[in-house]
């Protein structure tokens, strides 16, 4: 365990939005989003749950590495650097939804700036062949 003070907001067990259901929940057009730091992970990783009519559409994250931590706050405190930046992420969801984009996305924070991940390419790549 490398020593991060982990989200405590979320309940453990259920579906990613019945974990984040007690996480902050906003309204966007016709979507609702449910978002939160993921309840007990040793790395930071913030969730948009992005729902239409009681219907789950997608999930869009938000990755910093733990070698860019820093550059944000105190790398332990994750409620701080999320609050901090949830402004300019809330824009990035905001976006992509008045775009149609309804892949499930990772916007990734890195030393070398940031990129869009499409999770599904990722699931591809991690499943065993």
């Amino acid at each position: 365990m490398r020593g991060h003070k982990k989200a405590s907001v979320f309940h453990s067990g259920g579906s990613k939005e019945e974990e984040m259901g007690k996480g902050k929940t906003w309204s966007y057009k016709n979507c609702r989003i449910v978002e939160g730091l993921k309840p007990e992970s040793e790395h930071f990783q913030y969730f948009f749950v992005v729902s239409e009519k009681g219907e789950k559409k997608c999930n869009y994250c938000v990755w910093i590495d733990d070698d860019h931590l820093s550059r944000f706050g105190r790398s332990e405190e994750f409620e701080e650097i999320a609050s901090s930046l949830r402004e300019e992420w809330m824009k990035w969801v905001r976006k992509k939804i008045d775009e149609g984009d309804f892949r499930n996305r990772v916007l990734k924070l890195e030393k070398g700036g940031q990129k869009e991940i499409d999770l599904g390419d990722m699931e591809k790549k991690l499943k065993p062949q």
